[in-house]
């Protein structure tokens, strides 16, 4: 009897110094239920390890609807001055963007500004792509990988000076001799060309620059007050560097400075927090982005890649009773994603500096938001 009170009390105190070392401010906390509890206890003892052993390091958030019942930070927003992560760092989000451009695209054809039937060739010259690969291809197919566009990621782009890029017009050489890889409609191959031409619809349809009608449209109304493409040769204030484990470095460990886009853009490259993406869930899922019928068109799948199902803009896994949706974003010294369970009622975010560092804190909030 002793022996099991002890383990309660133990297990009690255990979980009230997570409380008041979650985002410090434990009287926004709601009342825990058993399930949470456990999740709680369990993942922090989880990622606690992860992070001695220097396999994770930022920020993660756990929700059930407005309320927050987990957020930590772990590592380093900087090794070289030794900056410690924080609930507010801004990390990269990788292709996390491409949901606020299938947002943007999706607003626009709400005010009847644009049509999802609509051709590419509509809204772009020949300065972008050839008239017979852009009038094959129709707005919607930009949305679900299915243009038949490839990456723009090529070995031009890799080998040239990325302050070249700053906006969507500097791209034009990187894009313009693109040809089919499948006729459009026809199956599904994973395109960044393919969502950053749907930016390139944005400011054309909206006549505003496609990052202004981003933070005008979704960051604003959504109150991410820490998100944006920034750019990369400018101060700013609490943002994580990229960090790739390197053993050919005398530190270990490689910075994306040089390796990733100057300034973010459609198809990924921006900048958030865990807050603000926690703020663009409850926006988005409140239909304030977007009327009802359009945010759940974003979420019926219209293409199958070769691992996951993807609706417009977000990607689609679980079942008819528990249903997740979201976006991923990855590359050198990024590892980020939001899971949005739209049954249950839980939001999931990892962001993470380091290579696919979210990855293994993602998948375990996955196992115990299901098991648990």
């Amino acid at each position: 009897m002793k022996q099991a009170f002890a383990k309660v009390l133990a297990v009690a105190v255990l979980f009230l110094s997570l409380c008041l070392a979650v985002d410090a401010m434990p009287t926004k906390l709601p009342n825990h239920n058993e399930k949470s509890q456990r999740i709680v206890i369990y993942l922090n003892e989880y990622i606690e390890q992860l992070a001695a052993k220097g396999e994770f390091s930022g920020t993660v958030l756990l929700a059930k609807g407005d309320k927050i019942f987990y957020s930590a930070a772990y590592g380093l927003a900087s090794k070289r001055f030794n900056v410690p992560n924080n609930l507010d760092t801004k990390f990269n989000l990788g292709s996390m963007n491409k949901m606020f451009t299938a947002i943007g695209i999706m607003q626009l054809v709400q005010a009847g500004k644009l049509s999802l039937t609509d051709k590419l060739s509509d809204f772009v010259d020949e300065t972008w792509l050839a008239k017979e690969v852009s009038q094959k291809i129709e707005i919607h197919h930009l949305l679900s990988h299915s243009s038949g566009l490839d990456n723009y990621f090529n070995r031009t782009f890799m080998t040239s000076s990325k302050n070249n890029f700053r906006q969507l017009d500097d791209y034009k050489s990187l894009i313009v001799d693109s040809t089919l890889l499948f006729e459009p409609g026809s199956k599904a191959r994973y395109s960044n060309t393919g969502m950053f031409m749907a930016g390139v619809v944005i400011e054309k349809v909206s006549g505003q620059d496609y990052f202004s009608y981003i933070r005008e449209h979704i960051y604003q109304p959504a109150k991410m007050v820490n998100s944006d493409s920034y750019e990369m040769d400018q101060p700013v204030a609490n943002l994580a560097i990229g960090y790739e484990a390197n053993e050919n470095k005398a530190t270990g460990w490689q910075n994306n400075n040089y390796m990733h886009v100057l300034k973010g853009g459609p198809s990924g490259g921006g900048f958030s927090t865990v807050h603000d993406l926690h703020q663009f869930a409850l926006a988005l899922t409140q239909y304030q982005l977007l009327n009802e019928k359009l945010t759940k068109e974003l979420f019926l799948a219209k293409s199958k890649l070769a691992y996951f199902d993807y609706g417009f803009g977000f990607t689609l896994r679980g079942d008819a009773s528990n249903r997740i949706v979201g976006h991923g974003g990855g590359f050198s010294g990024i590892g980020s994603n939001l899971d949005i369970y739209l049954d249950q009622g839980y939001v999931a975010i990892v962001m993470s500096n380091y290579t696919r560092g979210d990855r293994q804190v993602r998948n375990k909030i996955r196992e115990l938001l299901v098991k648990s």
